[in-house]
């Protein structure tokens, strides 16, 4: 009977039989690989643009895009992590969190603000979720130098967590840089008592207490300059109404003031009439129509004669010609008649601002100079005929 072929017994192959058929099926793949026509692979994200591609994948983008336009896939997903109905207030003030704080890392800091105050508007009745967003927008405004904003949500964190200790702690920082050092130096006591050791907050504590320091001495200082600038302004008027001064745009005593005796001359405001040991001390103006120039006193004594001011003036560098000293000039000044009327430059400053027809304008006595018995005198009063 002839034997069965499929029940023939089958010899093991051999190691180096295992070995050679290896070498054949890898020769036999790498040609067939080789025969086919090579191509440059389109499909995927190119090495230089891997990134920009990510960004519009909506599971990585990081903006909008510039259309403002959304795919249906991130639309979906930003529906399911904001829709009310999707989330409870706690997880969407979560998410909201978590949205400042990825925008917060990347250092835009508005826009973490932006996140946070979304959370914060939720109002879950999750106390730590509360006090952490109120935490983290204080924290952005910080970094935006918004002190005032970053000491009230501080403390609408502690409200939430009084052990919260970054928050106080950005809350006595935020006061310190808004002059505010009562509340700097409250927040940190209250950090001292857990923290007892802590250099960073005690250096704190101990500025706090030295700047408010000197800003009470500073204070004590404004308060009696103010008081002593009060009290002069008040003998000045009482002394120009005693002396009785015409004062321009004044109807009667009662409507004279200081802020009505300022000089206009621009740089001339910190030259105001002042007194000093009872004597008015006026800034007093000396103009030359001849030259179009002027010369200003800043504070010339009333007990004094005009004339020896004139006398400390001259001779003028642009008096060429030497037509101007105190003994060939004649001095004016334009009454409230619209009049040019001469005085005798003898006469003591309080003498002359009593003058018939004087007024004071701009809170600074005005004189004209001109050389006696010259043309340009001539012309000057003749422009008043």
């Amino acid at each position: 009977m002839a034997e069965d072929p499929s029940q023939e017994k089958k010899t093991p192959m051999t190691d180096e039989e295992r070995l050679a058929l290896c070498q054949k099926l890898d020769q036999e793949l790498d040609d067939f690989i080789d025969s086919l026509e090579r191509k440059r692979y389109t499909e995927g994200w190119p090495e230089d643009r891997w990134e920009e591609e990510m960004d519009k994948h909506p599971f990585f983008m990081k903006t909008t895009p510039e259309n403002g336009e959304l795919s249906p896939l991130a639309e979906g997903l930003a529906k399911l992590k904001y829709d009310p109905e999707e989330n409870t207030p706690l997880e969407l003030a979560s998410n909201y969190k978590e949205d400042g704080n990825f925008n917060f890392k990347h250092k835009n800091y508005r826009l973490a603000i932006m996140g946070y105050t979304e959370g914060i508007k939720i109002k879950c009745d999750n106390a730590e979720m509360n006090a952490s967003l109120y935490n983290n927008r204080a924290a952005s405004h910080w970094h935006l130098k918004n002190f005032r904003s970053a000491l009230f949500d501080s403390e609408r964190a502690l409200s939430f967590n009084p052990e919260h200790t970054k928050a106080r702690l950005r809350a006595a920082k935020s006061a310190l840089e808004i002059g505010n050092y009562d509340t700097c130096i409250q927040h940190c006591q209250k950090l001292l008592e857990t923290q007892s050791k802590d250099k960073e907050i005690t250096e704190l504590l101990n500025t706090a207490k030295k700047k408010k320091m000197i800003y009470e001495r500073d204070q004590r200082r404004k308060e009696k300059s103010d008081a002593k600038n009060s009290e002069q302004r008040e003998g000045v008027v009482k002394a120009i109404i005693e002396r009785g001064i015409r004062i321009s745009d004044c109807d009667d005593e009662d409507d004279i003031d200081l802020s009505k005796l300022e000089p206009s001359l621009p740089g001339a405001q910190d030259s105001i009439v002042h007194i000093e040991e009872g004597i008015l001390k006026w800034p007093v103006l000396f103009l030359y129509p001849e030259y179009q120039m002027t010369d200003f006193i800043k504070a010339c004594p009333e007990n004094v004669p005009l004339l020896n001011q004139l006398e400390q003036l001259f001779p003028a560098p642009w008096d060429e010609a030497n037509k101007y000293s105190s003994d060939k000039v004649n001095v004016y000044f334009e009454g409230y008649d619209k009049m040019p009327h001469v005085i005798d430059p003898k006469k003591n400053l309080s003498e002359l601002l009593v003058t018939k027809y004087f007024e004071l304008k701009a809170g600074t006595p005005a004189f004209f100079i001109l050389p006696r018995g010259s043309q340009i005198e001539s012309r000057f009063l003749e422009s008043y005929i």
